[in-house]
């Protein structure tokens, strides 16, 4: 469908300028679109949510709409006393009221409104930006801590599971030659899958706490990386979560870990030089403390017992699953040659590496916040 006469479908103020791809986002279709007046300008975020991934689209859409509508009522309350605007996107409705638009195949649209004046980052910009990510992710955290889980379906069961990735990976080797040959076709490969052995009864310790009641299932973001970070250009200042369809019940812990996976390997999830994969101390002392200074009073102490056992762990997980997917053949995650997934896995197993080097001191960290 021509996306000039699809976005005119919205009830956007003013006329139609351009509408062009924007952002490096693997899973939706996203594009910016240009309305502007004689007096104003409007720039909004049109996009196509990917069927494969999210296979209830409705659903998807039902969720930013509780999620949203319960924010900017916070958001708003806080306001006059809050040391920033805090923003989130908004979702606009079609001419005729709804809150997304279907087209002649059945793909749904939807248009939300743009943070204006603010950037996400790739990479992390220092310890500065470090400190405005954590205080981000912990006033999303704070702000939604209220809202029941309850409320909000699944779009992803399973994701963030990490026996379930285990599962899935254990099963991959039974019924699959290919993936038992992959497996065994070079000794990086079977290094690989000799860390996953060592580390098997470690794969289940956040769901055995939430399975023993000590932790509390919440809403979590789902995919809190840096890119997802929205910093304002004018003041510095992190002002919003962006990526809202990951939002869904789970544990706080995952975020947290994402997040600081994400943020402490400056050499990115691509780097073919192990050597230049460190966690970074200094960024992660930076996130946490912008993270405490806005969430730590919601965290019961079993919370804070496993943020160690969530960093170590989501990175473990986020390495299994590009390990299973190099197995299976790349079935999932976009790569550009064969070997791509296995080199990100191994990139995530040695970060999980420099993690256990660095335990006693991240604990230590954390134990004084």
């Amino acid at each position: 469908m021509d996306l000039s006469l699809l976005v005119n479908h919205f009830a956007i103020p003013g006329r139609l300028i351009c509408v062009n791809p924007t952002g490096s986002g693997n899973v939706n279709d996203t594009f910016l679109a240009i309305f502007r007046n004689t007096f104003d300008e409007k720039q909004v975020i049109l996009q196509r949510i990917n069927k494969n991934v999210f296979q209830n689209p409705q659903q998807i859409m039902h969720n930013l709409r509780t999620l949203t509508e319960h924010v900017h009522m916070k958001l708003e309350q806080e306001a006059e006393h809050a040391d920033r605007v805090w923003q989130m996107p908004k979702i606009i409705h079609t001419r005729d009221g709804h809150d997304f638009f279907t087209d002649d195949e059945g793909d749904i649209w939807r248009v939300i409104t743009k943070i204006a004046s603010a950037t996400a980052f790739d990479e992390p910009q220092g310890v500065e930006h470090a400190t405005e990510c954590g205080a981000v992710l912990g006033h999303f955290h704070l702000t939604i801590a209220d809202l029941d889980p309850t409320l909000m379906q699944d779009p992803l069961p399973g994701f963030h599971i990490t026996p379930k990735y285990l599962a899935n990976y254990d099963s991959l080797l039974e019924q699959e030659p290919k993936a038992r040959e992959r497996l065994n076709a070079s000794m990086e490969s079977r290094r690989l899958g000799m860390f996953i052995e060592k580390r098997r009864s470690f794969a289940h310790i956040l769901q055995n706490a939430l399975d023993s009641r000590e932790l509390t299932l919440r809403l979590m973001h789902g995919d809190p990386k840096v890119n997802n970070i929205m910093i304002d250009d004018v003041t510095g200042k992190g002002t919003a979560m962006i990526d809202l369809d990951t939002v869904s019940p789970g544990l706080v812990h995952y975020d947290f870990g994402d997040a600081l996976r994400s943020l402490c390997n400056r050499a990115g999830e691509e780097e073919p030089d192990l050597k230049n994969v460190i966690f970074d101390l200094d960024l992660c002392a930076a996130f946490c403390n912008g993270y405490m200074a806005t969430a730590g009073a919601f965290l019961t102490p079993a919370d804070r017992h496993y943020l160690y056992d969530a960093i170590r762990l989501i990175t473990f997980e986020l390495g299994l699953r590009f390990f299973r997917d190099y197995l299976a053949g790349n079935i999932y995650f976009k790569v550009r040659h064969p070997e791509q997934n296995l080199n990100r896995a191994r990139v995530q197993f040695r970060l999980c590496e420099s993690i256990e080097a660095r335990e006693s001191m991240i604990r230590n960290l954390l134990n004084t916040l």
